[in-house]
């Protein structure tokens, strides 16, 4: 029996069905939501179109390789440009800051606003590539959970790098003994976020991170972040892959330790040989397979942060900003005390703006622009987030006025909020984290649940909750590394 059965149409289940059908698998997709994407869905509002959920891009390889595993020209389905400029950068003491794509430029532009030698800077960024190169082929393109990872000659890659890894300290100390300035500092330790953890817990071999965006750089998809999943969604049918929408899954059925495939909420029974599911790890446990013994040590690790996003349509242009724009908070470390050990907002928040209008003018109408405007927060456990939103909302705009140094409440014409219970409700995240579990301590990634069942056989699992972890890129490379495990067909 050579079928196979996704659950859900994340990008990771998405990634997942294409290399699935390559290999000679016949599959179907089965989504809960009217239609793909996941997080990475889109919507508009009077005339404004916005990307719901991610908004950076980072690694297009990745999604290159896809088309190019099918036999298909990637530029035939799916464009994308280099940024320039990455991010803009406003901080609570009035600086601005621009950080620009190539690092000798961004290195200067550190000098200049911060009168640090720009040689600091670039060795920063040098010793960044150093560990991601180091690491990647070890901890991101494999599983961590089999032995012939550790066998493989690319872990002897790791040893000499051992000592800058960081294992027994924080991101943010880390940070805070290369850079005297806290603002630099600031600026590096806001990468923790990218994968929803604290940099005054985290290990400092996230510091890899930045590796990604200021070396290898940060790109715009054509069509916004929402063509990634379009483009490939089109492969994947192209392939012969199936997507079967509002076909919610209620159980994976099993047989003597082997999976037999699912039975939908319908009471369709699709047989499969194979099952992979993109539904965040928890709930498939809890959902799913209510029969068999979860792995409530892996299940009950920390959650990750999320978000609080407001989407605004604004009537003016403002030139000052770009694509990405951060305005930070003064004091970060209280933030991320309130995230984690509070379970609350900061009264005084890192504030994320996206402005897709920027580089795609038809997401707004003309002289106007599409608003992301996004705050780190917990996780749901319970808040009162129609009182959190609605603080939130107020302190938001008083900061981004005061910055920018216009009362932005009068060109909001438009509005729509997602928060973490909506995030949840939506998109099946436990909690509503973004990441599944976080990064705070040194062994998180080791204690990610693995790409596969070593109870099930032919059970798998993709996507931001399970190893690698979240984000575009490593969703992609969870699929990747689960079509390295998975049976030729027949087998």
């Amino acid at each position: 029996m050579n079928q196979a059965v996704v659950i859900g149409a994340g990008i990771g289940g998405i990634a997942a069905s294409i290399r699935l059908a390559v290999q000679g698998y016949a599959v179907t997709v089965l989504e809960a939501n009217a239609t793909f994407g996941g997080k990475m869905t889109q919507f508009t509002l009077n005339g404004y179109r916005f990307d719901k959920g991610p908004s950076l891009f980072t690694m297009p390889h990745l999604v290159d390789e896809l088309f190019t595993l099918a036999g298909r020209h990637p530029p035939d389905y799916f464009r994308y440009q280099r940024l320039d400029i990455i991010t803009q950068y406003f901080f609570a003491d009035g600086t601005r800051l621009t950080a620009y794509r190539e690092p000798e430029k961004f290195a200067r532009e550190v000098e200049q606003k911060f009168k640090i030698p720009k040689e600091k800077v670039t060795a920063y960024l040098a010793k960044s590539a150093r560990m991601y190169e180091a690491t990647a082929d070890t901890f991101l393109h494999k599983s961590l959970h089999q032995l012939q990872t550790y066998l493989s000659p690319a872990v002897l890659k790791t040893i000499p790098v051992l000592p800058e890894l960081g294992l027994t300290t924080t991101m943010h100390a880390a940070n805070a003994r290369q850079f005297k300035d806290k603002r630099i500092v600031q600026l590096l330790d806001r990468f923790a976020t990218y994968n929803g953890s604290d940099p005054y817990q985290a290990p400092a071999t996230l510091n890899l991170i930045p590796h990604l965006e200021h070396n290898i750089g940060a790109f715009y998809p054509e069509g916004g972040i929402y063509a990634i999943a379009e483009s490939l969604v089109k492969l994947a049918t192209e392939l012969g892959v199936v997507f079967r929408y509002q076909e919610k899954v209620a159980e994976i059925l099993t047989q003597s330790n082997q999976v037999a495939g699912v039975r939908t909420d319908q009471q369709a029974v699709v047989p499969a040989a194979v099952v992979v599911s993109n539904m965040d790890v928890v709930p498939t446990y809890r959902k799913l397979l209510p029969q068999l013994k979860a792995p409530e040590k892996t299940l009950q690790q920390p959650r990750s942060s999320s978000a609080l996003i407001f989407y605004w349509g604004i009537n003016r242009e403002f030139p000052e900003l770009h694509l990405h724009n951060i305005f930070f908070s003064k004091d970060y470390k209280q933030e991320f005390e309130h995230i984690f050990q509070h379970k609350t907002i900061s009264p005084d928040p890192t504030v994320y703006v996206n402005i897709t209008s920027k580089f795609s003018p038809e997401d707004a109408p003309k002289a106007s622009e599409n608003w992301f405007v996004m705050v780190n927060v917990p996780h749901n456990s319970g808040q009162n987030w129609t009182d959190l939103v609605k603080v939130t909302r107020e302190t938001v705009l008083q900061k981004l006025s005061k910055a920018l140094n216009t009362d932005l409440n009068a060109y909001i014409t438009c509005e729509q909020i997602w928060d973490p219970v909506g995030i949840e409700a939506d998109t099946s995240s436990f909690a509503g984290a973004l990441y599944g579990s976080s990064s705070n301590n040194r062994l998180a990634a080791f204690l990610r649940h693995p790409n596969f069942s070593s109870k099930v056989k032919g059970l798998f699992f993709c996507g931001g909750s399970v190893h690698p972890g979240g984000g575009i890129p490593l969703s992609l490379l969870s699929a990747k590394i689960v079509s390295s495990l998975v049976p030729q067909p027949g087998k």
